[in-house]
């Protein structure tokens, strides 16, 4: 064969990547070493075991012991004790010890390289180029997070103990993505990975050892879901941090509901891989190659959705085709290998399965024209085309090499399609008009958009998902922000009450000698309306005498609630600059009626010293944020990547819910909601039942101060009633809730839709309201082309 066949052909010979050294460290370590506890290696006899297979030969690599109770406490016991003196060993100390985990990553970046493929069967190129890479880059970047913390983010310190969960798609470069960050912040870590990808985090404990890891700041047990469940719900645990599956993740929010542990969760997606007329068609084809058939399909944010403007379809799915037959599928340890083999047999059959559904439903398959290997776990690469938006393959995640491929006309209908599904990952948008690029880039509902590129990752660039792609960053400030707490606690409940009676009938108490007859409606859409149940109940003066009646809203009431700060969508349109007049203006108004806001909260029972410094903290508290709602500024990232920029926005998350108790019943109701307000979010707020009165009062002031209907909303009402239906809402977006006692409803309920819920009182401190301020939006990561 001349050069010229060969260039046409594209034929490459054999080109093996020697697994020798990888499979003597196996040889040497075939009596299982066991679980990575306070630096050193324990095995119990007593565990059962699991074997690790090569999924590309069948071949038994190693065989595992699964974790048991002891083994968990073991390593979570571990983790506490080594605490103190983590955080003794101070900023500079533990930066130290990052940077040395990435040097010795380096060190042996080609050893872990071949691990990784033996264990995971994706080809050797992709871990050699992109995983051991990044996963080293991880500890770097994060070193320097380490020495910087305590002046970046003061006021602030590690939660503790971090209990994390890792997949098979990337063993190693997870594991960095989780214990950098968490390690850099002060925390002490218990991991586990997945059973069906264990090797390098074993390798990785044997480094931590070389290091000079202190022993119990890293500890590592294997196991399968069991493991796993049991060490997230460990008492000793004080923060989650969980990469898998939608399903599992709703699983670990529910075990977790009024815990009170920090909670991060990066799940599953349904990303769209958006080509516009006018992009390079080449460069797009490519793009499709790494969004979704890298690591065998196998990637969260894989481009599993091609959505293709109408009129390049058929030339863009004839290239697509052409390129498909160009793949080479085989032997992942062939550093000529395009396509290795799926992790394990189950994970075959659910592709199998889900393939074999979207035919079923219509769909037409293009796949590879090649033969797979004899033996191993190995699956053609594809598309499907003809697919409705509604079908399976089209819904669900298939976690494999096959995309769905749909049309569209307009911009316009390109986002109707990208945002018809629950998740909110990552997109990539390919245009050669920067105009269209950015504003698709703006509307799409996704973590992390790639313009003209796709599969992008960086230390410095924060990586995580919107609605049931989970909650919380991994990289870059945001990232470490996820594995940082205030110092401050949450102030403690004020002296008891007694409860308030919702009862509808009559209560048999004469009225307070001030009172009027006054009942109090519900705030909704920018007018005052009428409860749909028609109830209402007694507000009281702390004696038991009646002031007014309050509505009492019900699940109808929030229904009309989201459904009106839905349809105010102009809000988070509108410049910060023109949110900030708005916020200003009542701060204003509230200004002037200070000593009408002051006598509704005594009326409710308390004290006029407080009530006067309820009401000027409420409206420094409400100017404070209307100054920063212009200065909720985003970044652009130094990424290693060349001719890119990752450019970080804070978005709002878009409906938010707010929960009130008893305690600062008015400042905290206006910080809480003033925050949101600044960030964009459209807002429904359950104010504090006993001071319903004050509520009333700010239903006025809100209606005169140019706050558009529907931006924020007021329902009275039993929060234990309310705040449950808020949180079960797939409209509402995120929820703030100050009382502790409804946390665990409140987080259950959220699960379904896995929306984050912010406990504790919405502080009215300038730096309390900063971190508000923070927590009121969203990070969305936007790598694009810059530069030669």
């Amino acid at each position: 064969m001349d050069i010229t066949e060969i260039l046409t052909t594209m034929e490459y010979g054999p080109n093996p990547e020697s697994a020798d050294d990888a499979l003597a460290w196996l040889k040497d370590r075939q009596d299982w070493p066991g679980h990575f506890i306070a630096g050193a290696f324990h095995a119990d006899p007593q565990e059962t075991a699991m074997k690790v297979e090569n999924p590309a030969t069948h071949a038994v690599l190693a065989t595992m012991p699964v974790a048991s109770a002891a083994s968990v406490d073991a390593a979570v016991a571990a983790a506490r004790a080594a605490l103190p003196g983590w955080r003794g060993l101070g900023p500079q100390g533990r930066a130290r010890v990052l940077y040395a985990l990435a040097r010795h990553l380096q060190k042996r970046a080609r050893f872990l390289a071949v691990l990784e493929t033996l264990d995971n069967g994706k080809p050797i190129r992709e871990s050699r180029d992109i995983d051991v890479p990044l996963a080293a880059r991880h500890f770097y970047h994060h070193a320097g997070w380490a020495a910087a913390a305590e002046v970046e983010f003061p006021g602030r310190a590690g939660w503790g103990v971090c209990a994390q969960v890792i997949p098979w798609n990337f063993p190693l470069l997870m594991l960095s993505w989780k214990i950098a960050p968490a390690l850099a912040a002060g925390n002490t870590v218990v991991l586990k990975p997945a059973e069906q990808t264990p090797l390098t985090a074993l390798a990785f404990a044997e480094i931590c050892r070389e290091a000079g890891v202190p022993d119990g700041v890293l500890n590592i047990v294997f196991g399968a879901g069991d493991t796993g469940a049991a060490l997230v719900a460990h008492e000793g645990v004080d923060k989650v941090a969980f990469i898998g599956s939608t399903e599992v993740g709703r699983a670990i929010r529910r075990s977790l509901a009024g815990s009170g542990k920090g909670l991060t969760l990066e799940l599953g997606g349904k990303s769209p891989f958006i080509v516009c007329a006018d992009a390079d068609l080449e460069a797009a084809v490519e793009g499709v190659v790494d969004g979704i058939w890298f690591n065998g399909g196998q990637v969260c944010c894989a481009g599993s959705r091609l959505l293709v403007q109408e009129g390049i379809a058929e030339r863009f799915y004839a290239r697509l085709r052409d390129r498909l037959a160009r793949l080479r599928i085989g032997d992942p340890l062939d550093k000529s290998t395009d396509i290795g083999a799926i992790v394990s047999g189950d994970q075959l059959a659910r592709i199998r399965r889900l393939v074999a559904e979207g035919q079923a439903q219509g769909g037409t398959l293009h796949a590879a024209d090649a033969a797979l290997p004899e033996t191993g776990h190995y699956h053609l690469p594809g598309f499907f085309t003809g697919a409705e938006p509604a079908s399976t393959v089209a819904r669900e995640e298939i976690f494999g090499p096959v995309a769905v491929a749909m049309t569209f006309r307009t911009p316009d209908e390109a986002i109707a399609l990208a945002n018809n599904t629950a998740y909110g990952l990552a997109a990539s948008i390919w245009s050669e008009n920067i105009n269209t690029a950015l504003d698709l880039a703006a509307r799409v509902r996704a973590g992390v958009v790639w313009v003209n590129g796709t599969n992008l990752f960086d230390a410095a660039a924060p990586f995580g998902g919107m609605r049931e792609s989970g909650f919380g960053r991994e990289g870059g400030r945001a990232g470490l922000e996820a594995y940082l707490r205030p110092l401050a606690d949450d102030p403690a409940p004020g002296p008891a009450t007694e409860p308030v009676d919702f009862s509808t009938a009559p209560q048999g108490a004469g009225p307070a000698a001030e009172a009027v007859d006054r009942t109090l409606k519900l705030y909704v859409g920018g007018k005052q309306v009428r409860p749909d149940g028609g109830g209402s109940y007694a507000v009281t003066d702390g004696t038991g005498r009646s002031v007014a009646l309050a509505a009492r809203a019900n699940r109808k009431d929030v229904r009309n609630a989201v459904e009106a700060a839905v349809k105010a969508a102009g809000w988070a349109r509108m410049p910060a600059h023109g949110r900030a007049q708005v916020l200003y203006f009542l701060a204003e108004n509230m200004d002037q009626r200070r000593a009408d806001l002051a006598v509704s909260l005594t009326r409710a029972g308390l004290a006029e010293d407080a009530a006067d410094r309820e009401v000027g903290a409420a409206v420094d508290a409400l100017i404070f944020a209307a100054g920063m709602a212009d200065k909720l500024d985003g970044g652009v990232q130094s990424v290693a990547q060349a001719r890119m920029v990752a450019m970080t926005m804070r978005e709002p998350w878009g409906v938010a819910g707010l929960v009130c108790d008893d305690r600062a019943p008015l400042s905290a109701l206006i910080a809480g909601a003033g925050g949101l307000l600044a960030a964009g979010n459209r807002v429904v707020v359950v104010p504090s039942a006993r001071h319903a009165l004050v509520a009333g009062d700010l239903m006025q002031l809100i209606a005169s101060s140019d706050v558009p209907g529907g931006a924020l909303n007021l329902l009275t009402g039993d929060p234990a009633e309310l705040a449950p239906v808020l949180a079960a809402h797939d409209e509402v977006d995120a929820l703030w809730l100050a009382d502790p006692a409804l946390r665990a409803a409140v987080e259950t309920a959220a699960a379904g839709n896995l929306k984050p819920v912010m406990a504790g009182l919405p502080p009215s401190d300038p730096a309390g309201l900063a971190r508000l301020l923070q927590g009121a939006t969203q990070v969305k990561t936007i790598w694009v082309p810059y530069g030669a």
